[in-house]
């Protein structure tokens, strides 16, 4: 028997409910079973089933109760469950038979288990639960033990919550729900805000923080406890305690591979592999001999025993361009919740951090075709608790640790079955020797066995003496089909001749292209065939077996890929079956498409800053409907697209299309992504421009691209390298005469030695920038090159010049219609009065400067403009929401991964805590600001927070601290010419 309170009292036996009656005998039983073994009197259970109003019938009562809760338990097959001991009753019944003991000892294990196994434990436990405790007994005494059920309950929840938030799994639609319910609960609050916090939420966080203390302020009259108090100021601060498992993902990732649904045999493989607890597993086999799949399946019964993750990753060892371990890494890293500004760049230190984040996790990764143990051995998880399965061709013997396990082809039954899985049993059946010469001449290879399977299921009317008559002749076969790569050529070339011409010819191009994976308006573009014929003719080659699908994409659409034998197949068939001219033409066009997309993407937008005055491709223009679907969502089109337009590059670059190639790299692909920070895809993209245009001896599209690889680590704020590419491409468009290129390069040089503040230089550059802009009638881009010039003044403090820069730079934007240069402008321009102390007009034009970010959809510009509203609010003494604003500003600087925002807010903040009279908080602001800035090497911000610092140290009282703070800036100050170190001299 077994009886179950934790929601409407039911009692059940061998999976069916045992009958109990009404509300009455309910709560008879119920006191009874809430303590088994122990005698509860008759008027005790009198009083518990009626209160304090029984009727003079009650002890008859119980006892008819008793009769019938006996009768159904023995008709149930257990007649001595409920037992007559003066003065009443008992319940006789093992202790794992009750829900309420089941819960008790789960809640134990989870209390005396690790964070991880206790979670599941907790979980174990709340899945007892129907409903409310004793559900239907409301009226009866017990409601009072009902409700202490209940909150036991929710005590475990929270315990469980806490386990999760640790770990950094924790279920935010879960805690969304859990606050809603009890809104003045600080625990669940808390959960919520760190959960919210590791989600890059910033705001959110701050945003329920506040809505708990007015709860509590309006209905209890009281302030947040130090807890979460403590929480909410570790949140501001940005150094919020990491999870256990730090950095945990929003989720686990589960990358499994699929598995063909006809998979059969490989026990003896498979059984081995499951019995793998961790360590490192290596799959080795020819070409086709069914690793992968084999990997799929193993997989899938493995993946219970790591619940902490799959990660599954195609190395493309045997292709022409094998998968970077640091790219493997940087995907895995984003996948287990690590921000992209967190991964290093170094390989090495990819690697250490990986092992890092792994360690202390139960993951599962499999590494598919590899090429060699150098291209594994990073991606090892350096920990007991993982397991790492891993297939190649090779069999990777200098792999540390690695047990190998080789497989060849199936045995005779395995494959017979494989192919009656394929084609039909009773296809195979009719004739099982024509089935057994096929499989002979297959050499029982599974890939092959496949190909052929199709070729079969293509031709439904063939019979199958007339395949096996085909694969007899060598000439068609190819003898080598039993001998290494070889055999897998002769099946494809199998499926290749029942395909039509058009069907052959897509199968060609897209090996000669060569993408990682694919979909299909890709397809069209290389036949340059509308999207819906080039879907039926991808689909025929999945129905072939020559191209599979990966799954869908973040776009919506379903993506492809060719296995890389077939691949390299394709690619030998077409530069043997076509003019390579029409195949670099079919590649230029995809390209080209590529181009289009992003064009319109970023017609929208004006650049921001000087033009490298390539015009927009005409070539090459998308579908209407292509383009609006782009458009609806650019950040779901780039990272869906990313990878295959990066591998499609690197194969234009090439193929010597080095002219369309850096037309991709200098479009306004960089500013349509910049939000999303994934620079290594455009590093890839602008570097194999660059190498193109020098192979082809280009000289002005090798100084663009040396320009865009300059504005590329300015964004990364890689200040250094950005003014060795830009002094290089300013000497190559010096070379070809290229004014227009040198201008550009000019303001780009200016703009990244203003940022780590050596401001002579940046004038200078600056200056030479507008002088040749004027002379080229370029009024955007002298607008741009003149509102850095009209900054650089500022902080030199020439305060003439910088307002007359200023002010003809936001004439220029207004001129030629850009709005987001026109906020640009009008923010520093509140900077220049809030320099001069000017403070209500340095509101207004920060206040216009966000409201045009605003209408313009620029959420980060918006911030920046936002903080240098709320200083100058503060500066004139109107604290209204100045900590609100400001928090809100840090926070999307931080989902962004924008550092040198993130230090500006920080600093921002801990300016307005000393206004505050917050000496402690303002410190651990500014400390946190500075260490930012040092390490980016931005030394006059730096310096502005020394003396930032002095200012707290003369508020402590400390002034041998504040006269140095005040040395070290100075010095600073006095180096740059800023005009900070007049301002500190003079008081």
């Amino acid at each position: 028997m077994e009886f179950k309170l934790l929601g409407p009292v039911e009692a059940w036996s061998d999976g069916q409910p045992v009958p109990l009656g009404g509300a009455k005998p309910k709560a008879l039983l119920a006191a009874l079973a809430l303590e088994p073994g122990h005698v509860i009197p008759v008027n005790r259970l009198i009083d518990i089933v009626w209160g304090e109003e029984p009727p003079d019938t009650g002890r008859a009562l119980i006892q008819t109760y008793v009769k019938n809760l006996r009768k159904a338990m023995a008709d149930a097959g257990h007649p001595e469950v409920i037992v007559t001991a003066p003065p009443g009753y008992l319940l006789r019944t093992p202790p794992e038979s009750l829900d309420v003991n089941v819960f008790t000892t789960l809640l134990d294990r989870a209390r005396q288990a690790p964070p991880a196994a206790a979670v599941e434990f907790y979980r174990q436990a709340d899945a007892l639960w129907r409903g409310p405790a004793l559900a239907g007994l409301e009226d009866t005494a017990l409601a009072g033990e009902a409700t202490r059920l209940d909150e036991w309950r929710l005590a475990a929840v929270e315990e469980r919550v806490a386990a999760e938030v640790a770990l950094g799994r924790a279920d935010l639609a879960e805690l969304t729900g859990l606050v809603g319910r009890h809104p003045t609960d600080e625990r669940f609050r808390g959960h919520l805000m760190v959960t919210l916090y590791r989600l890059g939420r910033q705001a959110d966080a701050l945003a329920s923080f506040r809505e708990c203390r007015d709860l509590l302020i309006d209905e209890l009259g009281v302030e947040p406890g130090e807890e979460l108090t403590g929480l909410h100021a570790a949140i501001l601060r940005g150094d919020l305690a990491p999870a256990v498992d730090s950095p945990a993902p929003a989720r686990v990732p589960s990358q499994l591979p699929p598995v063909p649904s006809d998979f059969t045999g490989r026990a003896h493989e498979l059984h081995e592999l499951i019995a793998a607890a961790s360590g490192v597993r290596v799959i080795t086999g020819q070409g086709g001999s069914g690793k992968s799949t084999l990997l799929a399946r193993a997989a899938r019964e493995l993946a219970p025993a790591y619940p902490d993750g799959q990660l599954h990753a195609d190395l493309r060892g045997m292709s022409d361009s094998p998968a970077d371990p640091g790219d493997i890494l940087a995907r895995f890293l984003r996948a287990l919740g690590v921000a992209d500004e967190q991964i290093p760049d170094d390989l090495g230190e990819r690697g250490q951090l990986f092992r890092s984040v792994a360690g202390p996790r139960r993951l599962l990764i499999l590494l598919d075709d590899a090429r060699n143990a150098a291209q594994v051995r990073p991606l090892l998880p350096g920990s007991a608790s993982c397991l790492l399965l891993a297939t190649s061709r090779a069999r990777l013997g200098g792999l540390e640790g690695a047990t190998v396990s080789e497989i060849g082809t199936m045995d005779d039954a395995e494959a017979m079955d494989l192919l009656a899985r394929i084609v039909g049993g009773e296809r195979v059946a009719a004739d099982p020797v024509a089935a057994g010469r096929i499989l002979t001449h297959c050499g029982n290879l599974p890939l092959a066995i496949r190909l052929a399977g199709a070729k079969l299921l293509s031709r439904q009317r063939w019979p199958l003496s007339l395949l096996a008559d085909r694969l007899g002749d060598e000439s068609r076969r190819l003898s080598e089909l039993s001998a290494g790569d070889l055999c897998v050529r002769a099946s494809i070339e199998l499926s290749h001749q029942g395909l039509s011409p058009r069907e052959s010819a897509m199968l060609r191009r897209l090996g000669y292209l060569g993408l990682p994976d694919f979909s299909i308006w890709v397809a069209s573009w290389l036949l340059d065939i509308p999207k819906a014929d080039a879907d039926g003719l991808v689909e025929a080659l999945v129905d072939a077996q020559l191209v599979e699908y990966v799954g869908v994409d973040a776009f919506g659409n379903l993506r492809y890929r060719m296995h890389d034998l077939v691949r390299l197949y394709a690619r030998e068939r077409a530069e043997r079956d076509e003019p390579r001219q029409d195949l670099v033409d079919a590649v230029a066009r995809t390209i080209g498409g590529w181009l289009s997309l992003i064009d319109n993407l970023g017609a929208a937008a004006p650049p921001e800053d000087v033009s490298w005055r390539y015009t927009l491709n005409e070539t090459y223009r998308p579908s209407e409907q292509m383009a609006a679907r782009a458009s609806a969502d650019p950040g779901d089109w780039f990272a869906a697209e990313q990878q295959s337009l990066t591998a499609g590059v690197e194969r234009a670059a090439a193929l010597g299309l080095h002219e369309l190639v850096c037309e991709v790299a200098s479009a306004r692909y960089a500013a349509v992504t910049s939000g999303t920070n994934r620079f290594e895809v455009s590093n890839r993209i602008n570097q194999a421009a660059l190498s193109a245009a020098r192979a082809a001896g280009d000289a002005r599209r090798e100084a663009v691209m040396l320009a865009e690889l300059g504005k590329l680590r300015y964004y990364q704020d890689r200040y250094v390298e950005a003014r060795h590419f830009y002094t290089e491409a300013l000497m190559k468009f010096r070379e070809v005469g290229d004014l227009q290129g040198e201008a550009a390069t000019l303001a780009g040089l200016g703009t990244a030695c203003r940022e780590p503040g050596h401001l002579v230089e940046a004038l200078h550059f600056l200056e030479q920038a507008c002088t040749l802009l004027r002379g080229l009638d370029d009024r955007p881009g002298l607008a741009y090159a003149l509102r850095m010039t009209g900054s650089v003044h500022l902080e030199l403090g020439d305060y003439a010049k910088a307002r007359s820069t200023l002010d003809e730079s936001l004439r220029a934007y207004r001129d030629t219609g850009n709005a987001r240069g026109e906020g640009f402008t009008l923010r520093t321009l509140g900077l220049y009065h809030r320099a001069r102390g000017e403070y209500a007009d340095a509101v207004d034009a920060c206040e216009r400067a966000a409201q045009v970010f605003r209408k313009l959809g620029d959420e980060h510009m918006e911030s920046y403009a936002v903080r240098s509203l709320a200083k100058a609010r503060l500066r004139m003494g109107d604290a209204a929401r100045v900590l609100e604003q400001l928090e809100w500003a840090l926070s999307t600087c931080q989902s962004l991964g924008d550092r040198f925002g993130q230090a500006a807010g920080l600093r921002a903040l801990g300016e307005a805590h000393l206004e505050f009279g917050h000496a402690d908080l303002a410190e651990s602001f500014l400390r946190a600001a500075y260490e930012i800035f040092d390490s980016d090497n931005t030394i006059l911000w730096a310096a502005r927070v020394q003396r930032d610092l002095a200012r707290v140290h003369t508020v402590r009282g400390d002034e041998a601290a504040a006269a140095q703070a005040r040395e070290q800036a100075l010095r600073v100050f006095a180096d740059h010419g800023a005009r900070e170190h007049a301002e500190l001299l003079g008081g």
